[in-house]
């Protein structure tokens, strides 16, 4: 058969892929999580932390209770009360001695001190999402700042501040891998040795649709339905299980059209456990998103090496 006979190979490894999603996006038929509109949902909007470090000394919510819309406003404390547990980290890494990395508790909401920008302290429930945005503005929080380091060395040192007790010298873990003293032995026994600090560069993802939550609870079953903007929907379940101490039956989550993710999307978030959707006693649908500079701010941010 001449080549000019043969049908074009599409499968096989190293075949062209045709992707089949895109006339679906461009003929705006995607789905994304703003696009799910639940009956008689509410909007969250979360009061987030100006302070790289500080103790809460008081958080009055009076006033964003008395704005127009506002169905409730929960805080650190609430969660406390409702035995929301911490948000645990998607793996457990040892360090190269063998002992477990330092798990300070990290709360969806913040409890008695925050220890960066953008951590929530506080989530508003309104009927609209600019109502739920008006009222956080009125949220009066008390900090007390705290001594912070911006630099990753600089932390480490002895009177650097401590953000955590358990994390001396603020470091979680130290990790190895190969052969520590072949290699030390090589840099001794070498003719010339040449030393370089690399410094990893800082970067978060722009997605077309930034993370957002929708919280339902199904008034017949009781059971509870996330709608996340997730890259990892099963860890989702599991940890913010985990957060509720409910069984991971009791709990589905949806991860619809996610509008690019990049990694930063694959990570538990406060949003997902804070949204009062999956909160006990809250029977109707709870929505939340961030967009613009301010989605970046408590965005996970990646090191590329």
């Amino acid at each position: 058969m001449e080549a000019s006979q043969r049908k074009p190979n599409y499968q096989g490894i190293g075949a062209p892929l045709r992707r089949v999603e895109d006339k679906r996006f461009l003929t705006g038929q995607g789905r994304f999580v703003a696009d799910i509109a639940l009956p008689d949902a509410l909007a969250c909007a979360l009061v987030r932390s100006p302070h790289a470090h500080a103790a809460i000394r008081k958080i009055d919510a009076s006033a964003a209770l008395a704005a127009p819309g506002v169905v409730a406003v929960f805080t650190g404390a609430d969660m406390a009360a409702d035995g929301v547990a911490p948000m645990r980290p998607l793996w457990l890494v040892r360090s190269r001695d063998g002992s477990p990395m330092a798990e300070p508790a990290r709360f969806a909401l913040a409890r008695e001190s925050v220890r960066h920008v953008g951590e929530p302290v506080a989530a508003v429930v309104a009927a609209t999402p600019a109502q739920a945005l008006d009222a956080a503005e009125r949220l009066e929080v008390d900090y007390a700042p705290l001594p912070a380091v911006t630099d990753a060395r600089a932390a480490q040192a002895e009177a650097a501040p401590q953000l955590h007790a358990c994390a001396g010298g603020n470091v979680c873990f130290r990790w190895a891998r190969g052969d520590e003293a072949a290699v030390r032995a090589a840099v001794r026994s070498a003719a010339h040795v040449v030393a370089i600090d690399l410094v990893n560069n800082r970067l978060v993802g722009a997605a077309i649709e930034p993370r957002a939550v929708i919280g339902a609870v199904d008034p017949q079953s009781e059971k509870l339905t996330l709608y996340s903007s997730t890259q990892a929907p099963h860890h989702i379940r599991r940890q913010v299980t985990e957060q509720l101490g409910i069984s991971e039956s009791a709990l589905r989550v949806v991860s619809p059209d996610v509008g690019g993710g990049f990694g930063y999307k694959g990570k538990l978030y406060p949003e997902e456990g804070s949204s009062p959707g999956p909160r006990a006693g809250c029977a109707v649908p709870c929505a939340g998103s961030r967009a613009g500079r301010k989605a970046l701010l408590p965005t996970i941010r990646l090191a590329i090496t």
